[in-house]
């Protein structure tokens, strides 16, 4: 059937003064040519779209969304117009949100239960000062697997939170009880370092060898899960390494500030008299 066929339909257009129906072509009311259109026209919040879809091959998905939202932004659409994403990428993007609000919420409950046990403002923020560096060990292991940040090395991340923070507690709770015992801080760091180091290689080999079939993806199938190994093997490493280090020295100097506050607080204000 072709477009003379069509314009040679009848169509029932009102009624005679008779009664009868009115029998009209529909080449009197309509114009007839072929042409292209869409086969379904789909809408969303009231307004038409068109959906493209893709897979990606050799690259990440959030590589490639990047290049996309690149490319968009740089081409100017006609009125009217909009863009946006969904499917996985979509999905990736809450996730990642969702991913960093529960890691800032991990933070403030660590830092809350922390200021409950020491009874301090301060040295909570020494304990936690481990936190930022397992971010060196998460990149850089990332970069050795040439692995990317996905949701499951978010996952490890926020594993890491909970797991870099216990080996902080093993060396300061130990050196507090050195100087509860009498030692000078110094030297209650330095015997806490060396009487905990046994206990922090032990925990962080068992977590490294727990971690690895996973972070080597020996299974079929989990490549998908191995950045989340390999995220915490890397943070794992890299946190107790610098712990020894990096965290004493952050308490020395926040046990000054503490002790540098309290002399200011509890200095008595003169008392000008009037002779």
């Amino acid at each position: 059937m072709g477009p003379d066929d069509l314009s040679r339909l009848s169509l029932l257009a009102g009624s005679n003064t008779d009664g009868s129906m009115r029998n009209v072509r529909l080449s009197q009311v309509a114009s007839v040519r072929a042409g292209l259109g869409p086969n379904q026209i789909n809408r969303r919040d009231l307004s038409r779209e068109s959906e493209l879809t893709a897979n990606t091959s050799l690259r990440s998905l959030g590589e490639v969304s990047a290049d996309v939202r690149t490319v968009l932004a740089d081409t100017p659409l006609p009125p009217g117009y909009a863009y946006r994403f969904g499917g996985s990428t979509k999905d990736m993007e809450e996730s990642a949100g969702y991913a960093v609000q529960a890691l800032a919420m991990g933070v403030v409950f660590i830092y809350m239960i922390l200021a409950s046990q020491f009874r301090s403002y301060l040295q909570p923020i020494a304990l936690m000062s481990s936190l930022p560096l397992t971010m060196i060990g998460v990149v850089a292991a990332l970069l050795v697997w040439r692995s990317t940040i996905n949701m499951f090395s978010i996952i490890g991340i926020v594993m890491l939170m909970g797991l870099v923070t216990k080996n902080a507690i093993l060396l300061i709770d130990f050196a507090l009880r050195g100087q509860h015992d009498g030692l000078e801080r110094s030297a209650a760091l330095l015997r806490a370092a060396r009487v905990r180091l046994r206990p922090i290689l032990m925990t962080t080999l068992a977590m490294i060898f727990g971690m690895l079939p996973l972070a080597l993806a020996l299974s079929e199938g989990s490549e998908q899960r191995a950045p989340m190994g390999q995220a915490v093997i890397g943070g794992v490493i890299t946190s107790s390494v610098m712990t020894l280090v990096v965290v004493p020295v952050v308490y020395c100097w926040l046990d000054d500030l503490g002790q540098w506050a309290r002399r200011l607080f509890k200095r008595k204000p003169k008392v000008m008299v009037a002779k």
